[in-house]
């Protein structure tokens, strides 16, 4: 038996143990990761609950409805999102009651949802969001608007929409851009009509304008409530009406308006984001819709024409349900809402969220209670949960979707729109940062901020088909009218004196006054009331005494300004010179050489003739050892004394000069 030996290479070996050793080491490693994904996904649930609560018969109702069950359908579908948990959206109805809507929050968080999208109402929006602070359970809504939801009070509450704190600064800016000073809101009384009133009161301050008067109605208010509100409106001076109401009833306060002649020209009328949503979930909208609404400004979300959005856009059509409307800007951050769940939920897992709820301590069902509120359970990650949501940021189909540090969407902006003809056109842009422009904000971002950029806008076409701005005011009818007295003389009646044709006085007086008022950039109405009895000229103390006890607002003629007068009373600058003279004698007297000898007494001239000669004495003394010009006879030296005095009078810094010069 032979043995065949083999010599191998002694390197080889043991490259061959040590790739040996590797393999062994490598498998365990990925049967531990294996095992470590798997358990990883083992800990999220195979499906998931979230709650939709929304009016869904109403104008925003019909278009989420279909947004959402497409948003459920595509995360479900994505195997990138939420892998092997399915997403399972429960629906309730709030029927736009606020009772209605609370009960249904209650049974729709029985279900253990992780997260609610809605309401559309800010009044729900109020009560549910207490519920959902207790419960820890994110309330996601697309079309609470009401900025006061902003606040502390609500940390749960996320707003997937543009606040009206934005919306109505972009009014405020609007009525700044055509230079109206005055506005009248017409609103409805409930949380969202109210605080987004206010805080266009605030943005008009910032712009020195302001709020003549707020017109609400009460929801639900009839067309004779409606009818009435706006006659009462008609009446006042301003002509510039801000509509903020809800798009299922807003159209009856402009076929109100257009019954009573308000449509025409000399009226402006604002309405904000309702009434682009109502036109555009109409398909199309018929010639009657369009005939009241001629000649409006209205505001609209914008969301930047990415690709994303034309694609949704594009399935719209297949995506709508039996009952549901057309598209309008809702449906954006409706379908927006579901995917920032369902992206904030795969974040909370990958970071090791898990979904458990426990129940509240502090709810208790008594003996006799049927109310069950033991069922109401506590998400324990919510707060985690929550975090993620407000950290996020991915583009969707209504644009960037990211919270800035006060829970608002990031880039807030909108268009405005001329609605018009069979249609509306845009003619404008405002975002919070750039104003108003007609470039798209998107396109303004990516450029370095200018702070001389100036506002711009499109030409409108206002009521009556006109290109004008209109002036936004008229004379009131219903204001109560200045009250001015008038003095009823007999005598210089060309100041002032009565007429027989309107106002019923006349005169130089009048005539200014009127001039005056006419350069006003508003109106003063006003009523002139004759003081006197026409048969002898009134007091006109008397007159100013009445102005200052409020029996009139105001006295017009030819009242003299007297010292009294104005500790009572304020004039206005004199118009005419005063007729007050000083009447005094006057003597003639002829006029006479010696004249200029009257200024001073004979005494006076006497002393001054005296003083002459002792200062002739004074240099005579001082000069006339030393100085030849003094010397001689006793007659020349007398007459240098008298010369030297009367050269005083008109030579006397000569002689100062000539003092001073021995001393030198």
């Amino acid at each position: 038996m032979e043995v065949l030996w083999i010599n191998r290479p002694t390197h080889v070996c043991k490259t061959r143990a040590l790739l040996a050793l590797i393999l062994l080491m490598w498998v365990p490693v990925e049967v531990m990761a294996g095992t470590e994904n798997a358990t990883h996904l083992s800990t999220r649930p195979s499906s998931l609950n979230i709650g939709a609560l929304f009016t869904l018969n109403s104008v925003i109702g019909r278009a989420a409805k279909p947004a959402i069950y497409a948003a459920i359908d595509d995360v479900n579908s994505d195997p990138s999102i939420l892998p092997g948990t399915k997403l399972n959206v429960i629906l309730h109805d709030t029927n736009c009651s606020g009772f209605l809507g609370t009960v249904e929050a209650l049974q729709l968080i029985e279900n253990d949802v992780v997260a609610a999208i809605g309401p559309q109402s800010s009044g729900i929006a109020h009560v549910i969001s207490h519920v959902v602070n207790e419960l820890h359970v994110p309330l996601l809504s697309f079309a609470a608007t009401d900025p006061s939801l902003a606040a502390l009070q609500y940390p749960y509450f996320v707003r997937t929409t543009q606040s009206d704190h934005f919306q109505m600064y972009a009014v405020a800016d609007v009525v700044e851009y055509f230079g109206w000073r005055e506005v009248i809101a017409i609103f409805v009384d409930d949380d969202c009509g109210r605080n987004g009133i206010s805080i266009l009161g605030d943005a008009l301050a910032k712009k020195r304008s302001k709020i003549s008067y707020k017109a609400a109605f009460s929801p639900g208010a009839s067309k004779n409530t409606i009818t009435e509100l706006l006659v009462g409106v008609n009446l006042m001076e301003s002509r510039v009406f801000v509509v903020h109401v809800n798009p299922d009833s807003g159209l009856t306060i402009f076929s109100v308006a257009k019954s009573l002649g308000m449509m025409t020209a000399g009226y402006v009328w604002i309405a904000t984001d309702w009434l682009p949503s109502h036109l555009d979930s109409l398909e199309p909208p018929g010639l009657d819709t369009m005939n009241l609404v001629q000649g409006v400004v209205a505001l609209r979300h914008h969301t930047p024409d990415t690709d994303l959005k034309k694609s949704f856009m594009s399935r719209w059509k297949k995506l709508k349900h039996e009952g549901s409307s057309g598209f309008n800007s809702y449906a954006l951050y409706a379908y927006d809402s579901i995917w920032l769940a369902a992206r904030a939920l795969e974040v909370f897992f990958n970071e090791g969220g898990k979904i458990s709820f426990s129940n509240d301590p502090k709810l208790k069902d008594t003996n006799r209670s049927t109310l069950h509120l033991t069922s109401l359970r506590i998400f324990d990650g919510g707060q985690q949960y929550l975090q993620t949501i407000l950290k996020m940021n991915f583009t969707g189909v209504s644009g960037q979707i990211q919270f800035d540090q006060d829970k608002y969407l990031v880039h807030p902006a909108y268009e405005i729109l001329n609605i018009g003809g069979t249609g509306s056109r845009r003619i404008g842009f405002w975002s919070n940062s750039t104003g108003l422009s007609v470039i798209a904000p998107e396109i303004l971002y990516k450029k370095p901020f200018s702070a001389n950029t100036s506002a711009q806008l499109y030409s409108v076409i206002w009521p009556g088909e006109t290109t004008a701005i209109p002036r936004g005011w008229v004379f009131p009818n219903n204001g109560t009218p200045l009250r001015i007295a008038v003095p009823y003389r007999v005598s210089y009646q060309d100041f002032v004196a009565k007429d027989k044709s309107p106002p019923g006085v006349r005169g130089y007086c009048i005539d200014v006054f009127e001039a005056a008022v006419n350069l006003l950039p508003y109106a003063v109405p006003r009523n002139y009331v004759l003081y006197g009895n026409g048969k002898r000229n009134p007091e006109y103390s008397n007159l100013v005494f009445d102005v200052a006890q409020n029996n009139f607002d105001a006295a017009v003629g030819d009242v003299t300004i007297t010292t009294n007068r104005t500790r009572i009373v304020d004039f206005t600058q004199p118009y005419m010179e005063s007729g007050l003279v000083v009447v005094v004698p006057v003597k003639e007297q002829k006029t006479s050489p010696w004249a200029f000898l009257k200024p001073f007494t004979y005494q006076m001239w006497l002393v001054t003739g005296a003083f002459f000669l002792f200062v002739g004495a004074v240099v005579w003394i001082l000069e006339h050892r030393m100085n030849q010009e003094f010397r001689g006879p006793p007659r020349k030296q007398l007459m240098t004394i008298f010369w030297f005095s009367f050269s005083t009078m008109f030579f006397s810094h000569s002689m100062f000069f000539m003092l001073n010069l021995p001393l030198v």
